[in-house]
């Protein structure tokens, strides 16, 4: 059993020739408030997304409650308090999700999230989510990913820190629970992440690897690094999303505003014109450059680098045949700025 090149999710394909799937993660931008979460699904809808996306988890299923020392963030954008005070910051309450679900889908943008226990992927189903990212520090729980594979949805893996073993190994988790519709994400779990230490060549060498689409998950500031990922092959674009910087939240220092994010959707769009596909021409087209006459020439006088030269424009004797002619004799007048044609190519000296 091997994955599939392209696959749906709701009513959107990915992979395979289709336009780049754009999610808008929301995360904990809400600050807590319902309607800012309202509002943030207003706005990724009108900034061009295809997606919103959630995290469904509550502190308690995430973490444990403690003060131990592995349990405190040391360093990063977070440090200084313990993974259970960030997430009881960060989390959606489930309670929301329904209300969200209805306003995405009745303004067209597909609803999913990323579940991080067992809990979450049974509420989820209950809410008939379409798909399920699996975040990048969860690729290796392999339970989880088997109790997504057994949904039947199509997933989606960040890859963050993950080794090639480690991709492989939850990849094959889900084939062998028959689930096909697998997207990679390259992942930089870096927050802000920095351009160079993206290193978007990865991303063909996963589609080469696995045999399926790949996008990005993209953690940097600006949107240069989206937009570069569609010319290697970026199937899906992740981005935090949030509508005011100044919203105070666990993302919002390297979330996307709402201008930023429509550049982005924009500048995708631009980029996957460009890359278009494989084409040389057919015909050939008339040359640029061609050899002209430089001076004045008599009857008789000798072609040579005095009075001839390539240049633009073309329509005369192309430039790869000038050896041929230096050193050959005028066969009639030819006035400065003539384009060289054969007949007026005399015998050599």
């Amino acid at each position: 059993m091997k994955l599939n090149n392209s696959f749906k999710i709701a009513n959107k394909t990915i992979g395979g020739d289709s336009p780049t799937f754009i999610i808008a993660e929301m995360s904990g931008n809400h600050g807590h408030d319902l309607q800012k979460a309202k509002d943030i699904i207003f706005a990724a809808k009108e900034s061009g997304a295809d997606a919103i996306k959630l995290q469904t988890y509550t502190p308690d299923t995430i973490t444990l409650n403690s003060d131990a020392p592995h349990f405190f963030i040391k360093e990063g954008p977070w440090r200084g308090q313990t993974l259970y005070q960030l997430y009881a910051q960060a989390y959606t309450p489930w309670e929301w999700h329904p209300e969200l679900k209805d306003l995405a889908n009745n303004i067209g943008l597909i609803f999913f999230s990323s579940p991080f226990d067992f809990s979450s992927v049974d509420f989820l189903e209950e809410l008939n989510c379409p798909a399920y990212k699996i975040a990048s520090p969860e690729i290796i729980d392999i339970p989880l990913i088997q109790k997504v594979a057994r949904t039947g949805k199509p997933l989606i893996f960040s890859t963050g820190n993950a080794t090639l073993a480690e991709i492989n190994e939850a990849i094959n988790a889900a084939l062998e629970l028959g689930s096909q519709n697998i997207a990679l994400l390259k992942c930089t779990s870096t927050y802000p992440a920095p351009p160079e230490k993206i290193n978007l060549a990865t991303i063909p060498h996963m589609k080469q690897s696995f045999k399926c689409p790949v996008g990005l998950s993209d953690h940097t500031l600006g949107i240069g690094v989206p937009i570069a990922s569609i010319g290697l092959g970026a199937s899906i674009i992740e981005k935090h999303f949030i509508i005011d910087r100044n919203d105070d939240s666990a993302d919002n220092f390297f979330s996307a505003t709402t201008d930023e994010f429509k550049a982005m959707v924009t500048g995708i769009r631009a980029a996957e014109k460009a890359v278009g596909t494989v084409t040389y021409p057919v015909t050939i087209q008339k040359p640029q450059r061609s050899i002209i006459v430089t001076k004045d020439i008599k009857t008789g006088d000798v072609l040579n680098e005095q009075n001839i030269k390539s240049l633009r424009p073309g329509g005369g004797i192309l430039p790869k045949d000038y050896a041929k002619i230096v050193n050959r004799k005028a066969a009639c007048n030819i006035p400065k700025g003539s384009l060289l044609i054969w007949d007026m190519v005399g015998a050599y000296k």
